[in-house]
């Protein structure tokens, strides 16, 4: 086996090709390890030179089999200023310390940050320093996936809550520039944001692991009503026009934290709203501009995600641009949309009188439209009508009265 079982299989054919050219490129065997020395990759390059016993020293033997180097070795080799270094270091034979052969350790780093090694085997007269230069153009590749890897398995759960749920201000500025900090490179694509509503599990710290997310950057809960969670995805597009990877990072999630199966549940609703990038003007979907605007991009989410649950018909997956009047209501304090008027007809005594009205309204007054909907006769609906006048005291030839009772009824979905 060559690769580390700790690498991603995503990059393990990368590390090995990479390894390989720079074994071929300088003749000697080449092995990679992370910063901890832990191995990565290593490449056989066959010569009669590479039979030698001695090749296989110690240190290099137990690397390959044990796929890592001891704590002594390490503080050993690190002596020689490998961590500090930005070009190859040549390190001596120490038969004493195993080391039977010289070493060549080339630095891999990302942006100045080490983030591993390869190592050679050093002879007589060994690689020009062409060659070597030649090598270290192959570790900035190597230092580009590493730091790729590092980046997508870092849990950024505690960044992106803190975007998610911070006040309005200095304190949201803030938690913006932590989060563009540890997403770095990353934080420059265009995203959406993910609503998944409501989140089975009560604890917050109960969340699929981004790297096992499709697509998905950060991810988090986030309280969801009173008691209850949401989680909140950040993922990764390619086209501000096509929300597929949102839907695809969705799935693997849908049976909530942990694996564990929806019972006794309504169907949750996920609604995505983009960031960075500006509207395309299709679909009426609301375009965001920068990590800045994330915040926004969520509470639009989640107005979304919450607009599917009191309507059906915007589901399984809610945009913005889509929910209509439910734009304005969700922006509303909760008990903000309960007019005294029609208390009495949201009562269980009336629910039919109250769908009667929202499906009358629906269809703009249309009594015809209405009474065949509903599968009633219009004459039963007109009576229904007037026990809603009756009830709310409300005058459905008032356009001021409808919509006060219209968006009473939507409100009360909410």
């Amino acid at each position: 086996m060559r690769e580390n079982a700790g690498v991603s299989g995503e990059h393990r054919g990368d590390y090995q090709e990479l390894v390989d050219e720079i074994s071929a490129l300088l003749g000697v065997p080449a092995t990679l390890e992370n910063r901890d020395f832990e191995l990565i990759a290593f490449g056989a390059y066959d010569s009669e030179g590479d039979l030698d016993p001695s090749a296989l020293d110690p240190v290099r033997t137990r690397s390959i089999l044990t796929r890592r180097s001891t704590t002594a070795v390490r503080t050993w080799f690190e002596g020689f200023g490998i961590t500090r270094a930005t070009g190859p270091v040549r390190i001596p034979p120490t038969p004493e310390a195993g080391v039977y052969r010289g070493r060549i350790c080339l630095p891999v780093r990302h942006r100045g940050v080490v983030l591993g090694y390869v190592w050679l085997l050093d002879d007589d007269p060994g690689p020009t320093d062409a060659q070597l230069a030649g090598a270290m153009q192959v570790t900035s590749r190597i230092g580009a996936l590493l730091a790729d890897e590092a980046q997508a398995g870092a849990d950024l759960t505690r960044e992106l809550r803190a975007v998610l749920t911070a006040e309005r201000g200095w304190q949201r500025d803030m938690a913006v520039a932590e989060l563009r900090t540890a997403l770095g490179p990353r934080g420059d694509g265009l995203h959406t944001v993910v609503c998944v509503a409501p989140w089975p599990s009560a604890d917050p710290d109960d969340a699929p692991s981004a790297r096992t997310v499709p697509g998905t950057t950060a991810l988090c809960t986030i309280p969801w009503g009173t008691t209850g969670q949401s989680l909140a995805l950040l993922v990764r597009l390619r086209s501000p026009d096509v929300l597929t990877p949102a839907l695809t990072a969705a799935k693997p999630v849908r049976t909530g934290g942990r694996g564990r199966p929806r019972r006794g549940r309504r169907p949750r609703r996920r609604s995505g709203s983009r960031l960075p990038g500006r509207d395309g003007g299709r679909r009426g979907r609301r375009g965001r501009e920068g990590l800045g605007e994330l915040g926004a991009a969520w509470r639009e989410a989640a107005a979304a995600a919450r607009a599917a649950l009191a309507e059906p018909r915007f589901g399984p997956v809610a945009e913005w641009g889509a929910i209509g009047p439910f734009r304005l209501l969700t922006a509303l304090p909760p008990d903000a949309a309960h007019d005294p008027a029609v208390n009495t007809l949201l009562g269980t005594a009336h629910r039919e009188l109250a769908r009667t009205a929202e499906v009358f309204l629906d269809r703009a007054g249309q009594a015809g439209r209405t009474a065949a909907e509903l599968g009633i006769h219009r004459q039963t609906l007109y009576y229904r009508l007037s026990r809603v006048e009756q009830l709310t005291g409300l005058d459905l030839d008032d356009g001021e009265d409808r919509l006060l009772l219209h968006m009473a009824l939507k409100g009360a979905r909410l």
